[in-house]
């Protein structure tokens, strides 16, 4: 969808004719819903991005004259090194051949393939129609243009990319995501605070600034700039670090309370839990909508 609205034609290739057919009704569905929202990206109509967008039973017929491949499979190394094995074999050496996986390796996932300096992670995040980061994640091998044409890419249907130096277990968004779920986690399981309420220090406190600044921008505005940030607050911050513990286990039995507390918001049936992400995603629509009036020139 998102490569339809920058104007792209689009060719979805995959071993299930079933997933094609699906995806192309979904789409449709989708695409209208959006354009009656006023909230349908790009300056096509539904009608004409649609018409962008044709399913292919054969990969290398998929992939005939593409400039860009973005591989969507599960995150299984295995099956993507398949894959990745497969286009090698079949791609001129032009296209970029980019994968979507959120934390695999570069070096391991393009690990022999011939056309290694094409490769590139361009890790979207859920769900990438509302959000969007694009973490680009280079193999050690990859050509600077490779980087340079896939930011390039990104811009022009509309995503933000950032540029990832070298690569690291969990890229930066996990590490950074994983770490607030590893104490969230900690303080729920230690009786410090509900799962409830620790959503709320989140939604209502630290993610009202984070949408809009990061965390390093906050440090900044939070003191008479970095270095005076620094100065004051260095040490106590050295000081509650200290006071984090292991790893969690993550156990049964924190997960069914804290599953417990969040189904009395959203029971976890496949109805309710559809239900809210749609809201979800009217929310990151309205955000999307808002951040593109506020954003500084």
């Amino acid at each position: 969808m998102l490569f339809a609205s920058g104007g792209f034609q689009v060719k979805l290739y995959d071993i299930e004719q079933q997933q094609i057919r699906n995806a192309l009704e979904n789409i449709r569905k989708e695409m209208k819903l959006l354009e009656q929202a006023g909230a349908l990206k790009g300056s096509l109509s539904a009608e004409e991005q649609l018409s962008l967008i044709s399913g292919c039973p054969n990969i290398q017929e998929a992939v005939e004259g593409a400039m860009h491949i973005q591989e969507c499979v599960p995150e299984d190394l295995e099956l993507k090194k398949k894959i990745f094995a497969q286009l090698d074999s079949i791609v001129d050496d032009r296209v970029i051949l980019s994968s979507s996986t959120s934390c695999l390796m570069p070096s391991k996932l393009f690990a022999g393939l011939v056309h290694v300096k094409q490769c590139i992670v361009a890790h979207p995040v859920n769900p990438p129609y509302y959000i969007p980061l694009v973490e680009l994640v280079p193999h050690p091998e990859t050509a600077p243009t490779t980087v340079d044409r896939t930011h390039a890419l990104m811009k022009k249907i509309g995503q933000c990319p950032m540029r990832v130096q070298k690569e690291v277990a969990g890229f930066v968004l996990n590490r950074l995501q994983y770490a607030i779920i590893s104490e969230a986690w900690r303080l729920v399981e230690e009786g410090i605070v509900s799962p409830s309420d620790l959503d709320l220090v989140m939604s209502e406190g630290l993610g009202m600034r984070y949408a809009f600044i990061g965390p390093l921008e906050t440090m900044h505005l939070n003191a008479e700039g970095m270095l005076s940030y620094c100065d004051r607050y260095s040490e106590g911050m050295k000081h509650v670090l200290k006071t984090f513990g292991p790893i969690p286990e993550f156990s049964r039995a924190t997960a069914e309370k804290v599953n417990q507390d969040m189904c009395v918001k959203v029971p976890d049936d496949p109805e309710h839990l559809a239900a809210r992400r749609q809201w979800r995603d009217e929310c990151l629509m309205r955000l999307a909508k808002l951040k593109s009036q506020v954003q500084p020139q």
